[in-house]
């Protein structure tokens, strides 16, 4: 028998030498000795073939300097062939375009062939790759390569801006072209096809045969263009038949034209060029006169869909059984595959490569799995539909799953291509398969040398098409496994990482085949900041409480978890506290404890972490001499603690421009799991931890990127909160991690207390005597006092308190006081707020349920044609609802009561609704329909209202129309079935259990109820799509009420220059609203394509526009840069365009600043425009939230300097493959900024929920940049309501401190879940000093009030110091160091108080 490495050797050597020969040339099956032979070739083969020995086996970087900032740098001259000897043959030129290289080899043998062959023409050949176009000199020789050529070939463009220019350059010169074949690509590049009489002019805009056909089968089943292509060949006798004989004629041409492109070999594109010279080019046709015309062969072609095996005795096999057949009893035995116990690996392959023999990488996989001991089923689609193939080849003939995981090695989505996509159909398919679905990438518009050189890495258009567009698949792990060889553009496999793709497929199968009462399972929990009190660190989820949930339903399903506690108390004290310790823990539970030697054994990159951290062990989870693995086991369930960034061990580490490698405990926990505890798979707990924002490149790992070295070949699942799609999608794309969506607590109304409540109650009375001179006057005093006792002077125009008297005030000005006041007071009360912590597995209950309800129904949806409730209700009075939210935030008393009124009644009838399922418990188990047939005709029959009604009318509202309210409470009903299905446990234990994970989209529930139910497969959405009409609809009114709110406070003038800062989590929940507001202040808006991608820009006229162009500083947040780098390279683009308008100054600030800065910077005027920033390629944040947080900060002076250290890389649109450090440039644009901009899009996550808003809030950072150092207004937008508003910072500051940090509704929910809610009190007590250090816009009663709530009262102070002393010692840090730094004034016996307590503290939890 032959040994596997020789039949895997024999693999590559036959996948190259014979994928293409015809099958009667092919011996029917291969020998043992024929095998051996094949494999002892090996060798030779890739010493005397230098291109694949290049390239699959010892690829060598370039000089990375060599791509200027670009993504492509090839250069089409090594597509160029001109013909030697002419021989007197008229010549004819070709001129393609393509999306791909791999028809490159095959059409430089075509024309070589006949070159060497034909005695009736020559041809010259040149062709470009589409990416290469964005080069101005590639363009330059582009234009004049088309004007002297015969044949223009186009194919897959589908890129909008380089469609154009292809289409700019041609479409002139068209006429004169003798063809022009034009193959799946945008409408507006198909319609340039010439063959003869047989155009596409009317392609997409009027009738035509083709088009008709086409629309037909789209309609009838989905089909992409390409397959409806495919579709019009297989009827193409039955379309003809209805062309005059002519066209007939010219349309069979192109047909067959495309078939011979479809076939792609050497001989099919010989046959192709040679058919369309004979009959369409000029010289060629007159040198033939007289002689006689090739006849055309059929195209060689592979069947549509099939199984390829590059050593199988046929091409392709087309019925499993029929694979099966010959794989498992002729190719298994030989291989020394055991094909009854096998894992077996399904591949989905394009075509095309097969076609052009272009199959190294996909013939490197292979081996790589078969010499794991694995079967693989390869399998292609001639379209990009691989649905089919699928369904038919990855089940036997009884219908049983035969794969145990699914590899896409085309890159593109389940269901079409770069154009078009049916990501349901998909998902479908993959879940009845029922198989981990992974979706690796072949590098398609850069060589192996650029992307190696490319801190980005993947080029940004193949991020959009090739990893976002799969992830709304369900597909996971975009791991680069190939290369384009830069001289042929061949395909060549990348050696490390195809190993580590087929090193994940085995572990994936593995967890589906493994007995579970053997799997080994890591829980990964995160410590941030680092310290005892915050292990257990997630946002809005209960850790440990979750775990306990985990831990019982691991048990349930036969997962041995040992002696493991299944109380959260237990879990907690185990992880928590080392059992050894005499007294007190300091330090958590040690699991293991690492020697150097082992370390470094095991590490394989342990010595390049010494650059940054020295030789291990060093200072971080080290006791000197060991490296220290915190966490504890359970049978076969490790729960262990996710080590630190490291930065607190050095904090001037905070300042470095680029992020460090991880410290060798972080390296050390890792390995760890991998290869001492011998995880079969990690469930990372919540968000979020470290691992994925290590450095390394954004999208496209290299084995130096740190993410990729850290989890290496450990599946990884990923609990990731759902209103965070963002973040959880750098973790899918940088740390392979399958991710799990968990819900975050229903948010409900912040509700009144103390002085707010009084003064409610206060308002409440006037109403009742407006009009009584001796009692409502004396009211209106007494609100104006409580209004100052409640600090809102600074909210609301308050007469002096002094001097006012209401009995001197006209009753338009007293009602005007109290509707002002009112308004502030309903602001608070109604404001959003989460309550609690959220615990895995459970439900929201009817009560929650109902609150999430009630904002979900406030919402128009338009696209569904739904009103919301509000303005159902208003319509029935005869009010818009715009209308009565203006009045209401001016105060306009009459407005105020009417929102508040229609608010009532919404709310009850929301709560109408849900109590129709309600069960005694509280909880809503099943659904009942309201809305079924029977009983609305009894219904109506009787004249019975709906519950919901009945509760508007009762509510004030009598004349409510109930068939306009139909579509919102029907949609209620589907929102309230999502709600409470409970699918958390269910999605973790489907990933642990090998299965596939439905997909989902993530963002705000409220927004987009799609994001329930949580427990799957989260991803972000396609970035081509954004931002929609509806979001610039939306931003376009924001932005007008921010320019009215900055001109009402500056005499009427516009600020000329604004900076803003970019959320990848904001523009995905709101599909692009703060990206679209960019646009709108510089004056341009965004285009959308004929398939509806928004990737073009134009400029408004100043004209229509009716202001002045705002200039803008624009900080994207890192995790913004790695979605939505093409949104950065079209604000850059709009920009600039901004900059080179002609325009007055005084109405184009972009411009005026612009000129400015050339002449101060000595740059161009393009150069000079650049305004969009971020990090460099692998860093995030600018640190100053770490800073804070670690409390390890010297002064503002040094959070000032990270801001600019760190944010100061600039996007070039120029010159996009890179982020160049501009920190000049940088400070130049933000010493012009008036005011600094942000939005706050959604009620789960406020300025103070979270350290990113102040990390990235530049507001002092440009006062002391300005020349006049003052201070720049700064504005937040906050479109979490309807209701949009417009406020200053400070005034979101206190709203947020009323409503969360100081209000009892909020901290008694957090204190009700014990240790994790302390935490959760002083990180937004933390965040609040945050605000103060960055743009000083906290007032001074926010911290007296605090201190008042948790310090001065000993009972709540009893409380935090019992339930997590750590957390509590933080929080009079906290305070102690607010005062300080001088961001809080208060009394001496307040900062003795808290002296002594912090002393106390410490000794409580150092046990003395």
């Amino acid at each position: 028998m032959v040994s596997f490495k020789v039949a895997a050797a024999a693999l590559l050597t036959m996948g190259v030498a014979t994928a293409f020969v015809p099958r009667a040339a092919q011996t029917p099956f291969l020998t043992s000795s024929e095998a051996k032979n094949a494999a002892l070739s090996t060798a030779a083969f890739y010493q005397t073939n230098g291109e694949q020995k290049r390239s699959a086996m010892s690829m060598v970087v370039s000089d990375p300097t060599a791509s200027k900032g670009a993504y492509t740098a090839t250069n089409a001259e090594s597509r160029r062939i001109i013909p030697e000897d002419v021989r007197g043959r008229p010549v004819m030129k070709i001129v393609y375009v393509v999306l791909e290289s791999q028809y490159q080899s095959s059409m430089t043998a075509a024309v070589k062939r006949i070159n060497a062959g034909s005695d009736n023409m020559a041809v010259e050949c040149v062709g470009y790759l589409l990416e290469e176009l964005r080069n101005d000199e590639a363009l330059e020789q582009f234009k004049i390569d088309v004007a002297d050529a015969n044949v223009f070939i186009g194919s897959l463009i589908f890129v909008q801006e380089l469609a154009e220019k292809v289409v700019e350059v041609v479409e002139p010169l068209r006429d004169q072209l003798d063809a022009v074949l034009v193959f799946p690509s945008m409408p507006e590049v198909m319609r340039m096809n010439k063959v003869g009489s047989f155009t596409m002019k009317n392609l997409g805009q009027s009738k035509s045969v083709v088009a008709d056909f086409m629309k037909k089968k789209k309609q009838e089943d989905g089909s992409s263009f390409e397959e409806g292509m495919l579709k019009l060949l297989r009827t193409l006798p039955k379309v003809l038949k209805f062309l005059p004989s002519d066209k007939a004629a010219d349309a069979r041409t192109f047909m067959m034209s495309f078939q011979y492109w479809l076939g792609g070999s050497p001989e099919n594109l010989q046959s192709l060029l040679q058919m369309v010279a004979q009959d369409y080019v000029e010289p060629v046709k007159k040198f033939m006169v007289g002689k006689e015309k090739l006849v055309n062969v059929e195209p060689v072609l592979l069947p549509d869909k099939a199984i390829w095996h590059p050593v199988a005795p046929s091409i392709v096999f087309e019925t499993s059984t029929a694979y099966f057949e010959w794989y498992n009893k002729e190719f298994c035995p030989d291989a020394g595959i055991d094909p009854m116990n096998a894992r077996t690996i399904g591949l989905i392959l394009q075509k095309s490569h097969i076609n052009t023999k272009d199959d190294t990488h996909y013939v490197s996989l292979i081996s790589e799995l078969e010499s794991r001991g694995a079967r693989v089923v390869p399998i292609y689609s001639g379209g990009l539909d691989f649905s089919g193939p699928v369904e038919e080849f990855f089940y036997d003939n009884t219908g049983k799953v035969v794969v145990d995981t699914v590899i896409n090695l085309t890159g593109f989505a389940l269901v079409g291509g770069p154009a078009s996509q049916d990501h349901k159909k998909a998902a479908k398919v993959l879940k009845k398969l029922n198989r981990p679905y992974m979706c690796a990438v072949p590098l398609v518009f850069q060589s192996f040398e650029e992307w190696q050189a490319s801190e980005l890495g993947l080029h940004p258009i193949q991020v959009a098409l090739q990893v976002s567009l799969p992830e709304i698949d369900g597909a996971i792990e975009p791991i680069i496994y190939a290369g384009r060889e830069g001289a042929t553009g061949r395909s060549v496999p990348l050696a490390d990482r195809v190993n580590l793709l087929a090193d994940r497929a085995m572990k994936w199968s593995n967890l589906r085949t493994k007995p579970k009462v053997d799997k080994k399972i890591a829980i990964t929990i995160f410590s941030f900041p680092p310290d005892k009190g915050n292990v257990g660190t997630a946002a809005y989820l209960d850790v440990f409480d979750s775990i306990k949930a985990v831990l019982g339903q691991l048990k349930t399903e036969g997962y041995n978890i040992g002696d493991a506690p299944l109380d959260k108390a237990a879990i907690m004290e185990s992880v928590l506290n080392d059992p050894e310790a005499k007294i007190a823990s300091p330090e958590l539970n040690v699991a293991y404890r690492m020697s150097t030697d082992e370390y470094y054994e095991l590490t394989p990159y342990a010595k390049d972490l010494e650059e940054n951290w020295g030789p291990a062990p060093g200072n971080l989870n080290s006791d000197g001499q060991n490296l220290v693995i915190y966490g504890k086991q359970f049978g076969n369930v490790f729960i262990g603690v996710q080590p630190s960034f490291g930065y607190e061990g050095d904090p001037m580490r905070l300042l470095f421009a680029k992020s460090a490698s991880p410290h060798h405990g972080f390296a050390a926990y890792y390995t760890y799991l991998e290869k001492i505890f011998e995880a079969d798979a990690v469930l990372h707990f919540g968000t979020h931890g470290s691992l994925e924002f290590m450095p390394g490149k954004q999208v496209g790992m290299s084995g130096q990127c740190y993410p990729d070295r850290l989890i290496n070949s450990l599946p990884s699942a990923y609990l990731y909160a759902a209103n965070n799609p963002s973040e959880a999608t750098i973790a899918k794309r940088r740390s392979y991690s399958a991710t799990v969506s968990y819900l975050t607590p229903p948010a409900e109304n912040a509700g009144l207390y103390k002085g707010l409540k009084e003064l409610k109650e206060l308002i409440s009375s006037f109403q009742g005597l407006r009009g009584n001179e001796g009692r409502g006057v004396a009211i209106v005093n007494s609100i104006v006092s409580t209004a100052y006792t409640c600090n809102l002077d600074k909210d609301v125009d308050l007469p002096p308190l002094d001097t006012y008297d209401a009995k001197t005030d006209t009753p338009e000005g007293r009602d005007v006081i109290v509707g002002q006041v009112y308004s502030q007071i309903m602001q608070i009360e109604s404001r959003l707020l989460p309550c609690g912590l959220h615990t895995v597995g459970v439900p929201p209950s009817a009560e929650e349920a109902i609150a999430t309800l009630v904002n979900i129904a406030q919402l128009d949806r338009p696209e569904d044609e739904i009103e919301g409730l509000p303005r159902v209700i208003a319509s029935s009075i005869g009010r818009d609802i715009n209308e009565i939210y203006r009045g209401n935030n001016k105060g306009i008393l009459a407005d105020v009561e009417l929102n508040e009124k229609i608010t009532t009644a919404a709310r009850a009838a929301t709560r109408a609704l849900v109590e129709q399922s309600t069960d005694s418990d509280g909880r809503v188990k099943e659904v009942k329909n309201m809305f079924d047939e029977v009983g609305n005709f009894f219904g109506s029959m009787m004249g019975a209202k709906k519950p919901w009604t009945n509760a508007i009318v009762k509510a004030g509202f009598p004349d409510v129309n109930e068939d306009r309210l139909q579509p919102v409470m029907t949609y209620l009903e589907f929102c309230l079935n999502q709600i409470v299905k409970d699918n958390e446990l269910g999605g973790i234990m489907e990933l642990l259990n090998g299965e596939f994970l439905m997909p989902a989209p993530g963002g705000d529930p409220i927004r987009n109820p799609d994001v329930l139910p949580t427990g799957r497969n989260m991803h972000a959405l396609d970035p081509s799509s954004i931002p929609t009409a509806a979001a610039v609809e939306v931003s376009e009114a924001v932005v007008r009420k921010l320019l009215e709110k900055l001109a009402d406070d500056n005499n009427g003038e516009f600020p000329e220059s604004i900076a803003f800062t970019l959320w990848g989590t904001d523009n995905i929940k709101t599909y692009g609203e703060s990206l679209a507001q960019v646009l709108a202040l510089v004056g341009v808006r965004p285009v959308s394509d004929s398939l509806g991608r928004v990737n073009k820009v134009e400029l408004i006229p100043l004209e229509e526009l009716g202001r002045p162009r705002i200039d803008v500083v624009v900080s994207c947040s890192g995790v913004f840069r790695d979605l939505f780098i093409n949104q950065m390279n079209l604000m850059d683009r709009g920009i600039k365009m901004a900059a080179e308008a002609d325009e007055p100054l005084d109405q184009n600030f972009v411009r005026k600043h612009a000129l400015e800065q050339a002449e101060e910077l000595n740059i161009s005027l393009r150069e000079a425009a650049c305004r969009v920033f971020s990090n460099a390629a692998g860093s995030y944040s600018a640190n100053v939230g770490l800073a804070i947080e670690n409390g390890g900060w010297e002064d503002e002076g040094q959070l000032q300097e990270q801001f600019l250290t760190r944010k100061g890389f600039a996007f070039n649109a120029d010159k996009p493959g890179m982020m160049e450090q501009q920190a000049d440039l940088f400070k130049s644009a933000l010493k012009r900024v008036d005011v600094t901009f942000q939005n706050l899009d959604s009620s789960e996550i406020s300025i103070t929920d979270v350290s990113h808003y102040y990390d990235s809030d530049p507001t002092k950072v440009v006062q002391g940049l300005r020349d006049d150092k003052k201070k720049p207004m700064s504005m937040m937008a906050d479109t979490t309501t309807a209701n949009a508003q417009v406020r200053s910072l400070s005034e979101t500051v206190r709203l947020d401190a009323r409503t969360k940090l100081l209000n009892p509704k909020f901290y008694e929910g957090m204190l009700s879940t014990g240790y994790e809610g302390v935490r959760e009190i002083q990180k937004r007590l933390r965040n609040t000093l945050g605000w103060s250090a960055t743009a000083g816009e906290v007032d001074n009663f926010v911290f007296e009030d605090a201190n008042g709530v948790f310090i001065e009262d000993a009972e709540m102070q009893q409380r935090l110091l019992d339930t997590n002393p750590n957390a509590f010692r933080d929080m009079v840090t906290t305070f102690l160091e607010a005062n300080g730094r001088g961001y809080w004034e208060t009394s001496d016996e307040n900062i003795e108080r808290l002296q002594e307590l912090y002393a106390e503290v410490e000794d409580r939890i150092e046990g003395v």
